[in-house]
């Protein structure tokens, strides 16, 4: 580091030097120095205007298309994890929800949504009241799947590049948090209320962040892979009638 600086300063000072010599040998030639601070004023002048261009208008411009990109590539990691673990987790979850019919009915996605109608399931999504009842569904299932793919979810969680997906990023630390707490528990059945209770918080957590993102992923695959979009309709995980066969 020590010696970069020091390589950096003597560059830096070389330039110096080198500019004021031939601002000299200017002088010395035409013995205009009226002229020379005209030039040298101007080009100061513009300095802060290139500073403004480069650093706040064009460097965000490369940040965003940056990041625009490695969330794109992020997405495939999301359709990775919903073809392993997030479409079986929607189709489990929703049995736990006393209230599912409110919502599932909607998420029956069209081929023709708009960004409008998109934006409307998301926050019918954000205002659902998910009653959860840890005790309507199969909690034993839930483990089995969910300690099947927990190496797999660990490998998820050590790609450095979800912590730009922030909302992803709290979806696979729930997930990840309601696999140990079932896994931990040697048996799921005639455990405290108060312990129910307790799942149904985590359960609850997941399910919605869980929906949240599947919409977001959703969206995503109509805007940019119409083909992908076309097979995640036709295996919708709220479509009851839905079919994996082209009809």
């Amino acid at each position: 580091m020590k010696r970069v600086f020091n390589w950096q300063f003597f560059l830096g000072l070389a330039l110096i030097i080198l500019s004021a010599l031939f601002y000299l040998i200017h002088y010395f030639i035409f013995r205009d120095a009226h002229h020379i601070f005209i030039y040298l004023i101007g080009d100061i002048a513009f300095v802060f205007f290139e500073v403004l261009l480069v650093t706040l208008v064009l460097h965000q411009l490369l940040h965003y298309r940056e990041k625009k990109s490695m969330l794109n590539k992020l997405n495939m990691v999301i359709g990775a994890f919903f073809s392993e673990v997030g479409t079986e987790l929607l189709k489990t979850f929703s049995v736990f929800d006393k209230e599912a019919l409110k919502i599932t009915k909607k998420l029956i996605i069209k081929n023709d949504w708009s960004e409008k109608e998109f934006l409307k399931i998301c926050e019918s999504v954000r205002k659902h009241d998910y009653n959860i009842d840890s005790r309507r569904g199969n909690l034993e299932n839930v483990k089995s799947l969910l300690k099947e793919k927990r190496q797999f979810l660990l490998n998820l969680l050590e790609n450095p590049n979800l912590l730009e997906h922030e909302s992803f990023t709290n979806l696979l630390w729930a997930v990840f948090h309601l696999t140990e707490e079932l896994i931990h528990r040697r048996s799921l059945n005639d455990l405290p209320d108060t312990d129910y209770q307790h799942l149904a918080g985590d359960i609850k957590r997941v399910y919605h962040l869980l929906i949240a993102e599947w919409l977001n992923y959703m969206k995503h695959l109509k805007n940019n892979y119409p083909y992908l979009f076309s097979l995640a309709l036709r295996t919708n995980p709220f479509d009851a009638n839905a079919s994996v066969e082209v009809k």
